[in-house]
């Protein structure tokens, strides 16, 4: 199947700016927040190959992103595989783009044609409906970022690395193990490095989640109602912080088994939690045929959130930033 056409720029304006100067100098501030160094080590960090990093509006998630972007090293990369869950349809599998070329206020990135082909040939991967594919943020809000870091790690348009955009739908452990399976020789490959698009908690009556641990006991997990609005031990930004905690803690212990669990037992609402799940699976394979301490699990280096939630009527979304060597 021949890819064709571009995909446009459509939250520019909206949700980060589309002027491409005003855009750069948001981005370039972003990225100078963030320290110099990391866990000891100087940024990018050597062989981060894999980031999970949010994909909301700039204005909420843009400084928590860069913690991701600033540690992504793309010093070897010839293409980048952006995987990211699906808001706008039901999705059970994993669907690819029918478009060549990605469209952001800086350029256009290209999509790697072979290899979106080769993964449409194992028979796994269905196609992104056209409207579905310009319509998902999760994808477009790590495209600006991209752009970005390829422009200064290198200094020649013909370097710049080639896109591979996956949605991940909403699939069960086993799927999302056979999934992480067809993708890890494509994360052992030393030209690729992937990114995760994930928000964490999503809070709130609007997001029909208002878990609440009292005493932040988790094996007494209640949900609050108008008639227990404002808890006090811990207050509800706490409670989240807690159920966030939880989830990271399981991603980076690198089982994804564990982190499948963590989310039946909470519920909590990480949107990215599949494509995380396929990624985690992925790299959990590379570190049974590879046992290294210091590889394949995440490390997470930023943890924020949209506000602090003190009663039953706000809402809040939760951001973080991690990286995986390999």
């Amino acid at each position: 199947m021949k890819l064709s056409g571009i995909r446009g720029a459509g939250k520019a304006d909206s949700w980060y700016e589309g002027d491409p100067d005003v855009l750069s100098d948001q981005l370039d501030g972003f990225l100078g927040d963030v320290p110099a160094s990391i866990n000891d080590a100087s940024l990018p960090v050597p062989g981060a190959k894999v980031i999970i990093a949010p994909h909301a509006g700039y204005s909420y998630s843009g400084p928590c992103a860069a913690w991701a972007y600033k540690c992504l090293d793309l010093s070897k990369a010839k293409r980048i595989f952006l995987l990211g869950p699906s808001h706008t349809y039901y999705l059970r599998g994993c669907a690819l783009t029918k478009f060549a070329r990605y469209a952001t206020p800086f350029g256009d990135l290209t999509v790697d044609e072979p290899i979106v082909q080769e993964l449409r040939d194992t028979g796994k991967f269905q196609d992104m409906p056209t409207y579905n594919d310009v319509e998902e943020h999760s994808l477009e809000m790590h495209l600006p970022y991209i752009f970005k870091r390829i422009t200064q790690t290198f200094s020649s348009a013909d370097q710049y690395p080639t896109l591979v955009p996956i949605l991940v739908g909403d699939n069960k452990g086993p799927e999302e193990k056979q999934f992480g399976a067809l993708l890890a020789p494509y994360l052992q490959d030393p030209d690729n490095v992937f990114v995760v698009s994930s928000d964490f908690c999503h809070w709130g009556d609007r997001f029909s989640y208002t878990t609440y641990a009292p005493g932040c006991d988790v094996n007494s997990l209640t949900s609050l109602t108008y008639k227990t609005r404002r808890p006090t031990d811990p207050p509800i930004h706490e409670s989240i912080k807690l159920l966030d905690q939880l989830a990271i803690d399981a991603i980076a212990g690198g089982h994804h088994d564990d982190f499948v669990n963590n989310l039946r037992k909470t519920k909590n609402t990480v949107c990215g939690r599949h494509p995380i799940g396929v990624t985690m699976a992925a790299l959990e394979l590379l570190a049974q045929e590879a046992p290294d301490a210091e590889k394949y699990k995440f490390k997470f280096v930023q943890y924020q959130r949209s506000s602090l939630v003190e009663i039953f009527s706000d809402s809040s979304v939760s951001y973080a930033s991690a990286y995986a060597i390999v």
